[in-house]
């Protein structure tokens, strides 16, 4: 803020020198124009009585900088500035008054002083609406960075900012609850692993015996040893239960999706699509065709539509071969179908199961970052928006439908 102050009290002080300098200006150049208008008067009035007119013939009236003109008398005081001229053997004194116009002098400073009020109310205005509430969230996103999620935002009614604290607010507050929530997922998956785990003991302590009585031959007749392997074969599958049990907990709750329904009109969700892909794709030089878009009301959430088409067209540019991505649309049953389909696939068809699995990474994703989460977030979503995604191969070509119900 005090190099604000700094940079404020620059900007005035330049615009008051420059105000000062534009008066120090505009009265030389008054002064001279005045100096140039009295000096022509008296060179006429002067030349017309060297012609031999009298002083009581000459109307002075129509000469009006000479305020008189009379005989040179030395000592003589007068109220008026005059210079001394020779006509013929004789001295004159011109005395001349300066009629001079302020109005544009005026006008100028004032102008020139509005400016400067303007200027000192917009950098208050600046200062206290825009840098003031900057400065009391500029530390936000480092406090977020560091995991500091418990201290709240002070409220802030600033036009500029109101809605950015609000929304920080909020992520502050959705990062602390799911902090919150994967410790307590933590805490119970651990629990129930070690309980898993405990209980894997008696099948295997099981096992255990009936290998070992079956190595001393501590079974005598082939009932026994049946029984033996029989024993063996149930616990087997009790602990691949278990093992079962906990690969699933491992693996399911570990992204928290929530999506609001409702009613969603498919142009609005193509128009923030076509937004920002129209410009960025572009820019990589790669051909965008969008198909016309069909007006047509969806059921789902609109950011989250919006979300996994985004998904989608980042797929498109990092593993494409940078030539072409198209959307295009089509109809089934009481179904809107979109897809995202771009140029330079390279993965097999045995691959595509796998493709909308947690963690899974293609073989296309050798040197490309991801963390294999992006197919697997849009087929959440998509079924909690009672739809379906699907990946296709042909041609060099790889293909995401979204498949949404129609309203």
């Amino acid at each position: 803020m005090s190099k604000y102050r700094r940079i404020a009290l620059i900007i005035l002080v330049l615009e008051i020198l420059f105000i000062v300098f534009a008066n120090l200006y505009m009265a030389g150049t008054k002064r001279e124009a005045h100096g140039g208008e009295y000096k022509v008067d008296i060179y006429r009035i002067k030349g017309r009585m060297e012609k031999g007119e009298s002083l009581e013939t000459i109307d002075l009236s129509d000469y009006k900088n000479v305020v008189s003109v009379k005989p040179y008398v030395s000592g003589e005081e007068s109220a008026y500035e005059y210079v001394v001229e020779t006509v013929g053997d004789k001295l004159y004194r011109f005395e001349y008054k300066g009629e001079e116009n302020f109005g544009p002098l005026i006008i100028m400073n004032i102008g020139l002083g509005l400016m400067l009020v303007i200027t000192v109310a917009m950098l208050i205005y600046f200062g206290r609406k825009v840098l003031t509430p900057f400065n009391g969230i500029s530390n936000m996103p480092m406090e977020l960075a560091k995991g500091n999620l418990t201290k709240p935002l002070e409220e802030e009614k600033s036009r500029y900012f109101g809605k950015f604290l609000w929304g920080m607010d909020m992520l502050r507050e959705k990062l602390e609850d799911d902090r919150i929530r994967e410790l307590e997922l933590l805490k119970e998956r651990e629990t129930l692993i070690l309980s898993l785990s405990h209980d894997i003991k008696t099948p295997l302590s099981a096992i255990d015996l009936y290998t070992k009585a079956l190595e001393t031959d501590l079974y005598e007749t082939k009932e026994k040893r049946e029984e033996a392997l029989a024993g063996i074969d149930k616990n087997v599958a009790e602990i691949k239960r278990y093992v079962s049990e906990i690969a699933d907990v491992s693996r399911k709750d570990f992204l928290t999706l929530t999506v609001n329904n409702g009613e969603v009109y498919l142009g609005k969700v193509m128009d923030k699509i076509c937004e920002y892909y129209g410009k960025k794709i572009r820019l990589l030089h790669t051909e965008f065709e969008v198909e016309d878009v069909p007006n047509c009301l969806l059921y789902g959430d609109e950011d989250r539509m919006v979300e996994v088409l985004q998904n989608a067209l980042e797929n498109a540019i990092k593993y494409g071969d940078g030539k072409e991505i198209s959307i295009s649309f089509d109809e089934e049953e009481d179904c809107k179908l979109i897809t995202v389909t771009n140029t330079g696939c390279v993965l097999g068809e045995e691959e595509l199961p796998n493709l909308f699995d947690s963690f899974y990474r293609g073989s296309n994703s050798k040197d490309v970052g991801g963390s294999g989460l992006g197919l697997y977030i849009c087929k959440e979503l998509m079924h909690k928006m009672d739809g379906e995604v699907y990946a296709k191969v042909s041609s060099g070509t790889f293909s995401l439908t979204f498949v949404f119900k129609k309203l």
